[in-house]
């Protein structure tokens, strides 16, 4: 049974034989895996993790302290908890039908494993969960320990993926953790799908692994298997020399989170405390604004811009929502959440805890005028690209683009200023005064952007929009190096 966590673009799995079962890369609400295994009237005997996360908080350890399973990690891996240490050849039985057999996969970390579910009586390798090795048609990034070992890391990539060929037959599933919109593959167009449009973060459908008494298969869509890597992946289609080369050139920026979540997993995280945050009022929001606080808003971004509490900030509650807010909250910065419903609320509080981010301060249903006590309620307009075209036709337009470094670089409308929208909040003095033009790839970075000029003073619009219909509305293109505003 394959968990999908949309809003990181990853995945985890339980697999049983009807009767115990083992967990593969727990997100941290392990409410979750609970949920099912209790449904199905099985027990959780091993947890497994292919590595010490950079993306999330695992709930690997919570899981097995609260179903007493066993806890597997790589025993080269620098851990504050008790574990069982594991290693490359080792075999695990689980149940009576069951082994998992562990391959050493270096690449996306130093010490990263893959586990190959194997039938017991056959010794048939059934499917291999790779974590973030090897992913559908890609492989997981090699720089998120730093740029000093990336290098090292690709090559050893490029060798684990193929080792993984080599010792699986092409029938084997593929069944990743990382690939499905995550930062952690390490190729760009997972990467940009991630601005909230709503293509290719986590829109595959989930591989189902089901071993039952009368034997084991693997069903579903979406998936991939060994032999259909061996015709798509780059990793085993190119030599070595030419896939670094391009692996390491269509690598980007990843969230700031990234650094508190593998030091956070090695020291063991608990299981998250998900209990409602306290209602906030008016007086309240507008006092935590005012202190520098980050107030964030989840409504739909057109109804945000339509009417908002001033200072509030933009955030509209999808699968985006999480990498993009835990990517710009200062650490520490208190955080007070207004929604649409509770439900909503507390579905943000469960995604933002997968990232450590555990204390919300507040939170408020939707604002309405008198709301903001003496003040009106805050407002922009909303337009798209055949507007702005228009605009331009009649005078000089401040035009702000805060995609990403690879995005701009394939194509941006000219005269256009770049600041990738992580860095906007720290780059406010280098925009021009007056009224501001704001885009990204689909809308939803606009629309945070826009937030974030609104509140610092801006007069902006946001461009909520594809970029593919800039051409189209007659905006002129160009790849050439931005000269001002870059990063």
């Amino acid at each position: 049974m394959t968990i999908q966590t949309p809003s990181l673009g990853d995945r985890s799995y339980l697999v049983t034989d009807g009767a115990t079962a083992f967990v593969v890369d727990p997100q941290r609400d392990i409410n979750r895996v609970l949920a099912l295994t209790a449904s199905r009237g099985i027990s959780v005997t091993h947890v497994f993790e292919t590595h010490i996360h950079n993306d999330y908080l695992t709930g690997g350890l919570a899981l097995a302290r609260a179903t007493g399973a066993a806890y597997y990690l790589n025993g080269a891996d620098a851990v504050a908890f008790d574990r069982v240490a594991i290693a490359d050849g080792d075999v695990i039985p689980v149940g009576t039908s069951l082994r998992v057999r562990v391959i050493a996969t270096p690449g996306h970390t130093f010490t990263h494993l893959a586990y190959a579910l194997e039938d017991t009586a056959s010794g048939e390798a059934i499917a291999v969960f790779t974590g973030g090795s090897l992913l559908h048609g890609s492989a997981g990034r090699p720089d998120l320990l730093g740029a000093e070992h990336t290098p090292a890391l690709a090559a050893a990539q490029y060798a684990s993926i193929r080792r993984l060929a080599a010792q699986l037959p092409d029938q084997t599933a593929v069944l990743p953790t990382h690939g499905f919109g995550s930062f952690c593959a390490a190729t760009a167009s997972d990467a940009s799908d991630a601005d909230g449009s709503g293509s290719g973060v986590g829109s595959g459908s989930g591989v189902g692994v089901g071993v039952g008494g009368s034997g084991s298969g693997v069903g579903g869509s979406g998936g991939s298997t060994i032999g259909e890597e061996r015709r798509v992946n780059p990793a085993l289609a190119l030599d070595q020399d030419l896939y670094i080369a391009g692996l390491l050139a269509g690598l980007d920026d990843f969230p700031a989170y990234y650094a508190r979540m593998a030091p956070a997993n090695a020291a063991g995280p608990a299981a998250p405390d998900l209990t409602p945050p306290a209602t906030s009022d008016a007086a309240e929001l507008s006092r935590r604004i005012a202190a520098g606080e980050w107030v964030v808003d989840l409504r739909g971004r057109r109804a945000f811009a339509a009417g908002h509490l001033p200072g509030s900030l933009s955030f509209e509650y999808e699968d985006s929502f999480v990498a993009n807010l835990g990517w710009l909250l200062p650490p520490g910065t208190p955080l007070t959440l207004i929604g649409d419903s509770p439900g909503q609320v507390a579905d943000a509080q469960r995604d933002l805890a997968r990232i450590g981010i555990d204390r919300i301060a507040g939170t408020a249903g939707p604002p309405h005028e008198g709301h903001a006590g003496s003040r009106r309620l805050a407002s922009y307009p909303v337009s798209d690209f055949e507007a702005l075209a228009a605009a331009r036709r009649d005078q000089p337009v401040a035009v702000l683009d805060v995609r990403r470094r690879l995005e701009w670089s394939d194509g941006h409308i000219e005269g256009a200023l770049h600041v990738p929208l992580h860095h906007l909040p720290g780059r406010l003095s280098d925009l021009p005064p007056g009224p501001i033009w704001v885009h990204c790839q689909a809308g939803y970075r606009a629309s945070v952007a826009a937030s974030i000029l609104d509140a610092a003073g801006h007069a902006v619009t946001a461009v909520d929009d594809d970029f593919s219909r800039a051409a189209l509305a007659g905006l002129p293109l160009t790849t050439a190096p931005a000269t001002t505003a870059t990063s």
